[in-house]
């Protein structure tokens, strides 16, 4: 099941997304109305054929213009950082890089949030003002959405607890990020976590088909496979949930790979007019144009 909000016809819809036809099948009813509608599909642990029996009408996939799935985030996005294990090499030669240790590979998953401000729609502007922050950079992801209540999750039952995944962004303003020691800040900006188009459930999306490339202005940025993690979908899992409950609809930003701004010589940081595309397998696109205030 591929799932997620769309405009059409000047109304915005629950929507069930078939690829291979290039269509979207609407869901109508009390759940189509909800605030919240995919956050109530995970929670109510409905299926695609559960969901067509509220089915009207249907669109091509290019005529409607994708939300973010969740109409809000449950709380903050839990983000994995230096996940990769080119990208942690990176990240430490940078020069941004203000918890450096002894090893650029981490020993534990590096654990930080993003701000439920930072939601924002698959083809929204990424906005910042460039008085408050001059070095913002793309973070291509995977992420992963709980699909139930759960705490102290083996990893060998983790993935029974995961909903699905999704294609998201997460935008950071480096030098906030360094400046600050604790990244919350620097992650945190209004919009900085573009998300979407869908949810794609295991079974559409299987976790080892997942591939993932990031583009600048047409140019490929970063080109990685989700195997490529320091620590697995599991392991992240088992960990937060060691920690805290999780609930549904939670996010898990899986870290990104190598190929981000601050990985060049100079580094390329995102500017006005900037068109960044976040391609993930079976996820679709993320296309967002930077807006400078």
């Amino acid at each position: 099941m591929k799932i997620g909000r769309a405009t059409y016809a000047g109304k915005t819809r629950l929507a069930l997304i078939d690829e291979a036809k290039q269509e979207v099948l609407f869901i109508e009813g009390d759940l189509g109305s909800h605030p919240n509608p995919v956050l109530a599909v995970i929670e109510q642990r409905l299926t695609a054929g559960q969901l067509k029996e509220s089915a009207t009408d249907r669109a091509q996939l290019s005529d409607v213009t994708f939300l973010s799935p969740l109409s809000a985030f449950v709380r903050n996005v839990f983000a994995v950082g230096k996940n990769y294990h080119e990208h942690a090499m990176e990240f430490d030669k940078s020069g941004f890089n203000a918890t450096s240790g002894a090893s650029a590979i981490p020993a534990f998953p590096q654990l930080f949030t993003k701000a439920t401000g930072t939601l924002a729609g698959p083809t929204d502007a990424i906005r910042f003002d460039s008085k408050h922050t001059s070095s913002v950079d793309y973070e291509g992801e995977i992420g992963v959405v709980i699909g139930e209540q759960c705490r102290n999750v083996s990893k060998a039952d983790a993935l029974g607890k995961v909903f699905g995944f999704v294609a998201l962004n997460d935008v950071t303003a480096r030098d906030l990020q360094k400046n600050h020691a604790q990244w919350f800040l620097g992650k945190s900006l209004d919009g900085f976590c573009p998300l979407g188009p869908w949810i794609a459930t295991q079974d559409d999306a299987p976790l080892d088909s997942l591939h993932l490339k990031t583009w600048v202005n047409g140019e490929l940025r970063q080109d990685s496979h989700v195997s490529k993690l320091i620590f697995d979908v599991a392991t992240l899992i088992e960990t937060l949930s060691a920690a805290m409950t999780l609930q549904p609809g939670d996010i898990i930003a899986t870290g990104t790979p190598v190929g981000v701004g601050i990985g060049f010589t100079p580094p390329k940081f995102l500017r006005h007019g900037d068109q960044v595309r976040v391609a993930v397998t079976g996820l679709g696109e993320l296309n967002n144009r930077v807006e400078t205030l």
